[in-house]
C-alpha cells in the first residue's frame, strides 16, 4: 500500500475540521461548464439523470458521485467539472436515484452500498475511464470496485465512511456538533421518503417516518426496509468497506482526514489495504472540506489533487 506525503496546509484560520468542513459547503461556489442532461433507463425498470460535460474525444472520461442528499449540482462536483472542462475531459455527474429533482420510479432510491448504478454506467464510459467518490459516493465507489470489480482504470475516493455505524453515531450525536449535521441530513430524507410511503405503502410507513429522529432509525425504518437488510446494523455491517477494501484491484487513490467528524480516517483499518490502494491521510481537510490558501482567496485542495493522480494514470 503506497502511503503518499501528507501536503496539505490548512487556509489561514480554518485548521479545525468543522470549520474545514462548513466553510467549503458554504464558500465553495465555482462556475459550473455547459452540460447535457441525459436521462437513462436502468435495467430494473427505473432511471438515472446524468449532467454530461463533453471533451475532447480520446481524452479521458470521469464519473462523478455525490454525497449524501448532494446532487450533481454539489459544489465539490461543480469544482471538478470545472477542472475538467480546463483540460478538455469527458465527465458524467450522475444524480443518485430521488436526487434530481424528481422521485424516481421504485422505492430503493440510493444508500452507501447501492452499486447498480454505477455498475450501469461504468460499462457505457468511453475510455479510459475514471472515477470519483465524495463521502456516501465514495462509499459507493469502493463497495463497487471491491465487490463488483467494476471496470474503471483508475478512482478516489474522497472523505469516505470506513464504518457506517460509527459515521452514523457521529451524525446523531447530540452534543458538539452533531445537530448541525443531523438537521442538515435528515429533514430532506425524510421528506423523500415520506413522498415514497406515500406511493408504496406497503413498503413504508409514513406515521413511523414522521416521528423518525436519528440517521440511525432512518437507516434502520426506511434504508434497510427498501433494500432488504434485517436492521440499520446489517445495512452497516453489509455495506461498510473497511473490511473489503484488500479486494480493491482497480488503482485507487483515498483521501480521508484525521479530524472529519463524520468518517475519520481513525476508522480505517490500514493492515487491510492492497498495493492498488494508495493512501493520503491528513491531519486536517474536515468532511469533503479540504480548503487551502486564506478564507479570502480559498483553493480547493481534494479536487486539485484527485485530478493530478488521474492525469498520473492516464
Amino acid at each position: 500500500m503506497p502511503r503518499l506525503p501528507d501536503d496539505f496546509q490548512p487556509a489561514t484560520l480554518l485548521s479545525n475540521g468543522h470549520a474545514q468542513t462548513f466553510f467549503a459547503a458554504l464558500r465553495r461556489k465555482p462556475a459550473r461548464p455547459a452540460l447535457e442532461r441525459r436521462r437513462l433507463d436502468t435495467p430494473d425498470g427505473d432511471f438515472i439523470d446524468v449532467d454530461v460535460l463533453h471533451g475532447a474525444k480520446a481524452a479521458p472520461t470521469v464519473l462523478l458521485l455525490h454525497g449524501l442528499e448532494g446532487s450533481s449540482s454539489s459544489s465539490y462536483v461543480s469544482e471538478l467539472l470545472r477542472l475538467f472542462a480546463q483540460r478538455g475531459w469527458n465527465a458524467w455527474a450522475l444524480n443518485f436515484r430521488g436526487c434530481s429533482g424528481e422521485p424516481n420510479r421504485t422505492a430503493a432510491s440510493y444508500c452507501s452500498g447501492d452499486t447498480r448504478d454505477l455498475a450501469f454506467l461504468a460499462e457505457q464510459l468511453p475510455g479510459p475511464r475514471f472515477a470519483i467518490g465524495f463521502s456516501l459516493g465514495a462509499s459507493v465507489l469502493l463497495n463497487g470496485l471491491a465487490k463488483l470489480h467494476v471496470p474503471l482504470d483508475a478512482a478516489v475516493a474522497v472523505s469516505p465512511p470506513f464504518q457506517l455505524a460509527i459515521s452514523a453515531k457521529a451524525i446523531d450525536a447530540r452534543g458538539g456538533f452533531g445537530p448541525v449535521y443531523l438537521n442538515h441530513f435528515l429533514p430532506s430524507l425524510k421528506q423523500k421518503a415520506l413522498g415514497m410511503a406515500a406511493r408504496f405503502p406497503d413498503r413504508l410507513d409514513g406515521r413511523v417516518i414522521r416521528e423518525l429522529r436519528t440517521i440511525r432509525d432512518f437507516d434502520h425504518h426506511v434504508t434497510a426496509r427498501v433494500f432488504g437488510f434485517e436492521s440499520a446494523e446489517d445495512y452497516y455491517a453489509q455495506c461498510s468497506t473497511n473490511g473489503r477494501l484488500h479486494e480493491v484491484r482497480t488503482p485507487t487513490l483515498i483521501i480521508t482526514a484525521d479530524d472529519d467528524a463524520i468518517a475519520p480516517a481513525g476508522s480505517l483499518t490500514q493492515a487491510e489495504l492492497p498495493e492498488t490502494i494508495h493512501l493520503l491521510r491528513t491531519r486536517h481537510g474536515g468532511h469533503v472540506g479540504y480548503v487551502a490558501g486564506s478564507p479570502l482567496a480559498p483553493r480547493w485542495w481534494a479536487e486539485q489533487r484527485a485530478v493530478e493522480w488521474l492525469e498520473q494514470r492516464v
